[in-house]
Formats: structure tokens, C-alpha cells, sequence
């Protein structure tokens, strides 16, 4: 055995230590394959289509269009199935998103090749070169000429009623959950579209598409728990952001009137079906719009989204039907927590009372505000009751450090959150521009941090100096990427929708 065969076969071990009879049989194969001078992990490949655009190009053509047009294809695909009768085979290749018959007779590619696909194993990437026609059973098939290996699968694929049905296994191992189910490639297919649809929607309008600092001196824009981190070579304390809101605003006062930002957050907090520590949120900023504008905008475009990957004003999540017809109701924060928590009326005229309930709901974060315990009950008791889409308007100015307050009220804030299904798709509000007023809630919130409350925002004077500069009047947005791909492909946990969510190393 040469040098690079102990090494490859040293390299295989690392990765599992103890290898299975099957693993022992495709690493002979392996190597029989490199006796045969096969070039067993090529450069390149010449193709001529995928798959997926065989099955979409030529699968409305009849068995009399395929006969009397020689129709050729060179096609990638892995090894899903092997049926083997005598001297002829069926097999099916695939990439993510569809399936492909393959026909190799021992007369067309000849002896020594019939039998060189002994070496083949389901799982391995080949290429198929050859003609299409239909079998008598009617399906697309390509008759192979020629075939070659484009990389040797050593692992056997998990079977697809036992091994795919760990969810766990499905997240660490995406790339076995992508090759075995197609509506997972379709999931992110969605992802995919919904992001470039966004582009397309802001784009049109006149805005610009920028990037801010992932690593803040300051974390803001949110009150969230952050990631911290050390810069060796300034000797400062860095912090991943929890949202670039700061930062865009500050682009605002510059002058640039409309801005978005598709950025990644990170949130050092919890991990469940919503929450992923590592996110996606779109971010935009329109100067001289207040919050009912932003609720407009938000209304057209999540209908332009649903109307270009669904063809239609509602999809489909779990057993309802969410429908994105305008107008959306718009309810305020303490009629829906009046309205849906199931606590009787009076007990909204005992704060004290009220703070302490709240408490039994969070018992590891108990709120310590009237305003803070809304909140909890309006999360733990409300959300859940509310699927279609609906603006809660209007909630408490404490919980709200960065939005104006509402003239009419000023305990109450000049903000909107859009639940649908049960969950926070967006939060916008109509931006604190008075940087005195900025200043004060900076230091209100800096004496809760005092009092243990980690998530209160810390006092940012850069940016109170930037608004004294001026900033223009502003509705500003965040909306979840994640949360709304959920609601689109119709997926229940957030982990669905991120290819690689985080989990607790084994």
C-alpha cells in the first residue's frame, strides 16, 4: 500500500474511530478504484445541466419528442438508489432539490465499465453522461454512454426513516439532512428568496444598502444581554452587537435619509424554537415618517413577499392560515394585555400586585417595574393568543429608551411590534430625536443596570453628541429575517430555517 493510502487511511480514522463492515467495504472499493488508475476526486467536470434542470427542462416532453430529438446530457448527481438486474441497472441520482433515473447497460458502456460500477456506492457523486428518453413505466431516464466518479462517499447514508427522524442529528450534520430531504434545500431556498426580495423592495424605493460595526465599544440599539470579547492589540473590551440601531441613525443625522441593513446580531440569552444566539434581523431608517407610516410600509412589504413566493395574499403555519390582507389590526399594548391575558381587571389597579405575578412567570429575571411586568405578562400570557398579523401599539415609554412618547400619553411610546403566529416579527417606533431627553433615558437606564438589570442599555454619549447634530424626524424598523422565513416555509422552530444553529458541543 503507498505512502498516501496509509495516510488517507489514517485521515478516515480520525473521523470515526471504529469503522463498520460497510465503511471497510467502501474503503476497499476506494482503493481498488485507485488500482485501476480511476481518478477517484477529479479537479473539474464538464456539465451540461443539473439534475434539477433535466427534470425542469425536459420532463414535459413526451416518449415520441424524446425519440425523434437526441436529446444529450451531462449531469452531476449523488447515488440515492441501485437496482441491479443482470446485465442492466437502474439507479437515481439527485442533487438538493430533485431526482434523476439513470439506465446503464453492459452493452452501451461495455464490460469492463458494467462491471467498474461495482465499485460504485450509493452516496458517491458521479457524473452521467448520455441520452434521455422514458422507460415503459413512463419515467424521465437518462441512457448512460459514459460515467466517472466525482467523490467517494466512505460513510453509508442514513436510512431515511431512522436516521433523519433525530432532529438533533439533522442540525449538526445539515449536510446529510440537505441530501436526504429535498423540503430542507427548499426551506433555505425560501430564506434566499425572501432576502433578495427585500433588496429588491428597498432598492426600488431609494434606499441605501449599508454596513455598520459588528464589534461596538458600546452594545446598543436593544435591551439584550451581550457577547463580550478583548482586543489584544488596542487593549479595550469589545462587544458583539445586539442591532446596528445606533449606527444607522447616525447615518441619518449625516444625511443619508434612507438606509437598510440585512445584519447578523448576536444575543447572549436562550436558545428555544424562537431564539438562536446568532440571528439575522433587517434593519431600515426613513427620515420624516413617524410609526403609523411605518406600519403602511410594513403592511406592503410583507405582501409583496407573500405574493412572490406563495403567488397568493396568505401561506400556510401549522394549522392556521395567516392571511396578509390589508389592513391589519392595530391594537394597543394594554388593551391586548387587558384584553388576552386572563387576568381580571382589577388586577391592573394593584402594581405592586402585578409586579409580584409577573415575577412567578420569570422567576430567574423577575421585573422589578410596573412597565417591566406588563411586558413579562404581555410575553408569557398574550404573544401566543394573537396569530394574525396584528401592530401593538403603543406600549410602555420605559421599556422603550429609543422612541419618542407618545403626546397624547406620555408614559406610552410611539411604537409598534407586529406579532404574527405567536411571535415578534418587527419592532419599530418613532425615533427619540431630542438628545436631552436621549441623555436622560440613557441614565434612567443606567441606574436599573445598578440594580442588576443586565439588559438595560448602557450610556452612549457618542451618540447623544450625534443628535446634537440634529436628527431629522425618523421611523426606524427592525424586522426578523429568521422568524419571518419561519412563517413563509411554514417551519416550526428557528433552527429550521438557520443552516447551522448553534448547539452544545457533544
Amino acid at each position: 500500500m503507498s505512502e498516501q493510502q496509509n495516510r488517507n487511511n489514517r485521515e478516515l480514522k480520525l473521523v470515526q474511530e471504529e469503522l463498520s463492515d460497510q465503511e471497510l467495504v467502501r474503503l476497499e472499493k476506494w482503493k481498488k478504484l485507485q488500482e485501476k488508475g480511476i481518478e477517484v476526486f477529479p479537479h473539474r467536470a464538464e456539465i451540461t445541466h443539473s439534475v434539477y434542470e433535466v427534470v425542469r427542462d425536459f420532463s414535459g416532453l413526451s416518449r415520441e419528442e424524446l425519440e425523434a430529438k437526441v436529446y444529450r446530457v451531462k449531469v452531476p448527481g449523488r447515488i440515492m438508489t441501485i437496482r441491479k438486474m443482470g446485465r442492466a441497472t437502474f439507479f437515481h441520482i439527485a442533487n438538493c432539490r430533485s431526482r434523476l433515473q439513470v439506465y446503464l447497460r453492459q452493452d452501451v458502456v461495455g464490460p469492463e465499465n458494467y462491471e467498474l460500477f461495482d465499485l460504485f456506492d450509493i452516496g458517491d457523486v458521479i457524473l452521467v453522461d448520455g441520452r434521455l428518453f422514458r422507460t415503459k413505466t413512463d419515467e424521465l431516464t437518462v441512457l448512460a454512454e459514459k460515467f466517472s466518479l466525482l467523490a467517494k462517499s466512505f460513510h453509508p447514508l442514513p436510512e431515511k426513516w431512522h436516521g433523519l427522524q433525530d432532529v438533533e442529528l439533522r442540525y449538526r450534520k445539515r449536510y446529510l439532512d440537505l441530501i436526504m430531504n429535498p423540503e430542507t434545500s427548499e426551506t433555505f431556498r425560501i430564506r434566499s428568496q425572501v432576502i433578495g426580495l427585500i433588496r429588491k423592495f428597498f432598492d426600488e424605493r431609494g434606499f441605501m444598502e449599508v454596513e455598520t460595526p459588528m464589534m461596538q465599544v458600546i452594545p446598543g440599539g436593544a435591551l439584550a444581554r451581550p457577547f463580550k470579547t478583548f482586543h489584544n492589540a488596542l487593549g479595550i473590551d469589545l462587544y458583539l452587537r445586539i442591532a446596528p440601531e445606533l449606527y444607522l441613525k447616525r447615518l441619518v443625522v449625516g444625511g443619508l435619509e434612507k438606509v437598510y441593513e440585512i445584519n447578523r446580531n448576536f444575543r447572549n440569552e436562550g436558545v428555544d424554537s424562537q431564539h438562536n444566539p446568532e440571528f439575522t434581523m433587517l434593519e431600515f431608517y426613513q427620515a420624516y415618517i413617524d410609526y403609523h407610516q411605518l406600519m403602511d410600509l410594513t403592511e406592503e412589504l410583507f405582501l409583496y413577499l407573500v405574493r412572490e413566493i406563495h403567488g397568493k395574499e396568505e401561506c400556510p403555519y401549522g394549522e392556521h392560515i395567516i392571511s396578509f390582507k390589508r389592513p391589519w389590526k392595530r391594537l394597543r399594548f394594554i388593551d391586548a394585555v387587558k384584553e388576552f391575558s386572563g387576568l381580571a381587571p382589577s388586577r391592573f389597579d394593584d402594581p405592586k400586585g402585578l409586579i409580584e405575578f409577573a415575577g412567578t412567570l420569570t422567576p430567574d429575571k423577575k421585573p422589578t417595574t410596573y412597565a417591566k411586568a406588563l411586558d413579562v405578562i404581555f410575553d408569557k400570557l398574550v404573544k401566543d393568543r394573537i396569530v394574525q398579523p396584528t401592530f401593538i401599539i403603543n406600549p410602555p415609554r420605559e421599556i422603550s429608551p429609543l422612541a419618542k412618547a407618545d403626546p397624547s400619553n406620555r408614559d406610552e411610546a410611539c411604537r409598534f411590534e407586529l406579532v404574527i403566529a405567536g411571535m415578534e416579527i418587527a419592532n419599530a417606533f418613532s425615533e427619540l430625536t431630542d438628545p436631552f431627553e436621549q441623555r436622560q433615558r440613557f441614565e434612567e437606564q443606567a441606574a436599573m443596570r445598578k440594580t442588576g438589570d443586565e439588559e438595560s442599555h448602557l450610556v452612549d454619549l457618542d451618540y447623544v453628541e450625534a443628535l446634537e447634530y440634529g436628527l431629522p424626524p425618523t421611523g426606524g424598523e427592525g424586522i426578523g429575517i429568521d422568524r419571518l422565513t419561519m412563517i413563509l416555509a411554514n417551519r416550526q422552530s428557528i433552527r429550521e430555517v438557520i443552516l447551522f444553529p448553534l448547539l452544545k458541543p457533544r
